[in-house]
């Protein structure tokens, strides 16, 4: 019997995080299931806000506005056809299908909303990733993460901070950053176009203050690219004056800098921990599902958990080993977007039949963008140009263009059209960086 011919109402499809693919799924099952009644479509998420992940560490750097930038979700969920629940969740009890939430404090810590289950009847993980401390002493009480848009926002404000101290006392602004996978790349890239934006506004020396570090415990920093990218964005993090220090252990962070594996003490007034990547905790201790060293949970080729077909995971949360490769689909917004495509596609078939097709990538290439520097990327095995190396102006159009796709997805093309046409207005009559 199937799902939907089980439920006696429209079947209650929860969706868990509002990250790239769990709001790209919640905009497209809305629009062709939760309009028509076919379904009740929920998105929980504990931020009021989306944020596009791969922007965030220019919200980190100040050189985007995030309120140009982010999408409401209770707005959205209206035009879309979709409930919004601001929540977190916390476990899971598989026999009775409730999805439990932890209670959410305000700032001050006030409980706003006390801890509740939502019922469901086929449940969506898509609660994303963070960077993965390994434990390491200090990390947690020290460094900033650049994870989500809350701790982009608090990074934002530290910065600031010490920049106004670097400009009244004239002393250097040591910044580290650990891991050099994208988001460490591209944040040391973003922080220094900053500064030197911020240079016009009354220091021109505060850029040539910055002293700024990237270090990676892998043999050479984005790791996960084609070698032809890591060594050239390498090369232009050298060429605008960073320390890039690769095969570098870090073995404790303290209040005032970090320890290196050879014993040595480097000192730094901001640290970031971009290094690693794992699903949140809470995922390793649910009811019965499988999940890997990182709480990633183990998924089918059809998304579905191993050992329950009510329950799908996708994205970063989860971990996939498509037939006749070796290691797992990496966690990235090209993975999770098309598999937010794959089940929007399926899934409503799948409530009246029962059958899944297997879930298939394909793999349009890999790009990084040194803010307005340089951007380096590969074009994928599809299109004309299999496999080629990019670099320049088309390859950051290319980057820019896939953050337009991702407001296409949502909002259609008349209003990412008029987005764009906003936010290009914005920017000619506000400061390009963030002053206050």
């Amino acid at each position: 019997m199937t799902v939907a011919m089980q439920a006696t109402n429209p079947t209650r499809i929860v969706i868990v995080g509002g990250g790239i693919a769990g709001l790209l799924l919640a905009t497209r099952l809305g629009d062709t299931l939760g309009r028509g009644g076919r379904a009740h479509v929920t998105l929980i998420d504990k931020s009021a806000t989306h944020i596009w992940k791969p922007m965030l560490h220019t919200i980190a750097a100040g050189t985007r506005d995030v309120q140009q930038q982010q999408v409401i979700y209770l707005a959205h969920a209206r035009d879309h056809g979709f409930d919004y629940q601001p929540g977190e969740m916390e476990g899971l009890d598989r026999g009775a299908r409730v999805v439990k939430l932890a209670e959410l404090r305000a700032p001050s810590g006030e409980v706003v909303i006390g801890s509740r289950t939502v019922e469901y009847d086929v449940l969506i993980l898509a609660l994303g990733s963070r960077a993965n401390d390994f434990g390491t002493p200090g990390v947690l009480e020290h460094c900033h993460f650049i994870d989500s848009q809350a701790q982009a926002e608090v990074f934002n404000e530290a910065l600031r901070i010490r920049i106004f101290q670097s400009v009244v006392a004239k002393s250097p602004l040591r910044v580290s950053i650990v891991g050099a996978g994208a988001t460490g790349v591209e944040l040391a890239a973003e922080l220094s176009r900053l500064l030197e934006v911020a240079a016009s506004y009354g220091d021109a020396g505060i850029r040539s203050r910055l002293k700024l570090t990237l270090y990676e415990s892998a043999p050479r920093i984005l790791a996960a690219f084609p070698p032809a990218v890591s060594e050239s964005s390498e090369a232009q993090l050298r060429h605008i004056g960073f320390n890039v220090q690769t095969g570098t252990r870090v073995t404790a962070a303290e209040s005032d800098g970090l320890q290196l594996g050879d014993g040595t003490m480097q000192a730094a007034d901001l640290m970031v921990w971009a290094a690693g990547v794992k699903a949140p905790e809470f995922l390793g201790k649910l009811d019965g599902i499988a999940v890997n060293r990182a709480n990633q949970i183990s998924v089918r080729p059809t998304l579905q958990a191993l050992d329950d077909d009510r329950i799908f995971a996708l994205g970063d949360c989860s971990t996939l080993t498509l037939a006749g490769n070796e290691r797992a689909l990496a966690p990235t917004a090209q993975v999770a977007t098309q598999q937010a495509q794959f089940l929007a596609k399926h899934l409503p078939d799948w409530l009246e039949t029962g059958s899944l097709p297997d879930f298939a990538f394909h793999d349009f290439g890999a790009l990084v963008s040194l803010s307005d520097y340089n951007a380096f990327g590969t074009l994928g095995q599809f299109g004309f140009f299999r496999g080629g190396f990019i670099k320049g102006r088309f390859a950051q159009l290319s980057h820019a263009m896939l953050y337009r796709q991702h407001q296409q997805a949502l909002h259609g093309f008349r209003k990412a059209t008029l987005l764009w046409t906003a936010e290009r207005i914005n920017g000619l009559v506000q400061p390009s960086i963030r002053l206050t």
